[in-house]
């Protein structure tokens, strides 16, 4: 290969969208450093680097390292122009990780290198490109605020890049993008030539569980739901006793949250947002819980109040359920605390968070084996005291229940070997049931809790007590049964704070 100008390797981040406006107002104030148009064509690949050809040029950059947040390091490897040689032409076909064709020319124009090498290739696509580039100094960092087009579609990006990981990350923060997920050229313009809806994820981290989704816009109001789990952490393990969260469990947590970051960038997620619940609002060393998880994830989690945690859980709880009518109690029982939101139709009434989690209860009356009568019956008892403010209410139409407890309640009722969240959603559970799983619960150990199909084995310490939480809330409401709903804080999450999702504009030619 040519020597080629010696080129410094690069932090970069970028993300794809059709409107910033806080990223505008930023860089209102700034002074351009340069504007520029160009046509492009970039080659892409399923997984390949990045492949443009500009201004009569080949041009490669290799990713070479993956960073904090999603950072990508980039080196630029290659600018050759038409005519390629044979040695040129297979770093192309290198750099996009695709076999090389059999090589009948010495050297390639472009238009031959397009009809003879990349049209027939079935793994590349040409996806040509519109750019108006408009440079700034960001932080010390060199920013570009873009303009494209490419195929019907016409949005904008945001680059930002430096020698310097840590200079790239603060400015990043500074023009408030921090929950913007890193996209490269390739995997961007690939979803936008495909004319791909836009994905959104979201990361509800509770006391017991860390749950994920990550969702796309399907039609007016509605999302479609591509990834949707959860991952038993136990967080708040010796929280009730010690105050703090250990670091096992901050280790575990940080885990679940880095893999969740991995998929939601495999699925091209534009934004992540993410909270935290009853665990972390009763932490004393919640501070250093969130630095620890931002310094190992790039997640920024908020802590939000448990009223704020009841309507958003409520608003994906009647959303999910077509709007029942009546009056509708929708309760989210967790491992630190439940939530309860009162209200007509998609009218929130009254909402109000109570410490009252299975985890708590589990730890307090060693519900976590087997448990004799007499300690489920002041487990019981304790739990009805601290469900006080139930207590003389009216029976409402309509009761809903989510969280962990009751989709694995609903998963045993089933049978399920593998969870089905459309089988549980809207599923009716009642009062016999209830009663029958605290029965078999309380004669059995962790081990054998293990082994009941459709119980989440992590689950099987906590369930007895979260069974009982179900129960009470049934006997003070006053209802024989109740609905559940598989959506939860994270869906009413998604749809606060993302909308109808981003929109790309369809170019007008």
């Amino acid at each position: 290969m040519a020597e080629q100008q010696v080129i410094v390797p690069r932090w970069e981040w970028r993300t794809f969208g059709t409107h910033f406006p806080d990223v505008e107002v930023y860089l209102s104030r700034l002074t351009p450093t340069g504007v520029q148009d160009s046509d492009e064509l970039y080659l892409i690949s399923a997984t390949g680097d990045t492949v443009k050809v500009r201004s009569e040029l080949m041009d490669i950059k290799l990713l070479r390292e993956v960073g904090y947040a999603g950072l990508e390091r980039w080196e630029p490897v290659l600018k050759a122009p038409f005519p390629l040689d044979q040695e040129h032409v297979r770093a192309v076909f290198d750099a996009l990780r695709e076999a090389a064709p059999v090589l009948e020319r010495e050297t390639y124009t472009l238009d031959a290198f397009l009809a003879e090498l990349v049209a027939p290739h079935p793994g590349l696509r040409e996806v040509p490109v519109a750019k108006r580039r408009v440079r700034y100094t960001i932080e010390g960092c060199t920013g570009e605020y873009t303009e494209l087009s490419t195929g019907e579609w016409r949005t904008r990006t945001l680059a930002i890049e430096s020698e310097d990981l840590e200079a790239v990350a603060s400015a990043v923060r500074t023009v408030g993008m921090a929950d913007r997920v890193n996209t490269s050229y390739p995997r961007g313009l690939g979803a936008l030539y495909d004319g791909e809806p836009p994905r959104y994820a979201t990361i509800d981290v509770g006391t017991n569980s860390v749950k994920f989704h990550v969702g796309q816009p399907a039609g007016e109001a509605a999302w479609e739901a591509l990834v949707d789990r959860a991952e038993v952490t136990q967080l708040g393990e010796g929280l009730a006793e010690s105050g703090v969260i250990a670091q096992a469990a901050i280790d575990r947590t940080t885990e679940a949250i880095r893999g969740m970051v991995l998929e939601a960038r495999s699925h091209l997620a534009r934004e992540i947002a993410a909270v935290g619940t009853a665990g972390l609002r009763q932490a004393r060393n919640r501070d250093a819980v969130l630095e620890a998880i931002d310094r190992e994830t790039g997640v920024r989690v908020t802590v939000i109040p448990g009223e704020e945690e009841s309507r958003l859980a409520y608003l994906a709880a009647v959303a999910g359920l077509g709007t029942p009518t009546g009056d509708v109690v929708v309760f989210d029982t967790g491992g630190g605390s439940s939530q309860f939101t009162f209200g007509r139709g998609r009218e929130v009434a009254e909402r109000f968070s109570v410490d009252v989690g299975a985890a708590r209860y589990t730890e307090a009356f060693g519900l976590g084996g087997v448990v004799p009568q007499a300690v489920l019956d002041e487990a019981l008892a304790t739990i009805a005291a601290d469900l006080g403010r139930l207590d003389g209410r009216p029976a409402p139409d309509v009761l809903v229940g989510m969280g962990g407890a009751l989709t694995n309640m609903t998963a045993v009722q089933l049978g399920l070997a593998r969870y089905d969240p459309d089988a549980v959603q809207g599923t009716v559970l009642d009062r016999a049931e209830v009663d029958r799983q605290i029965g078999q619960y309380a004669a059995l150990d962790a081990e054998g809790r293990r082994a009941i199909v459709g119980l989440q084995p992590k689950r099987a310490a906590v369930i007895l007590a979260g069974a009982c939480i179900v129960r009470t809330v049934m006997d003070k409401l006053g209802r024989s049964q109740l609905t559940v709903s598989d959506r939860g804080l994270r869906h009413g999450l998604l749809v606060e704070r993302f909308g109808t999702g981003e929109v790309e504009a369809l170019e007008h030619r």
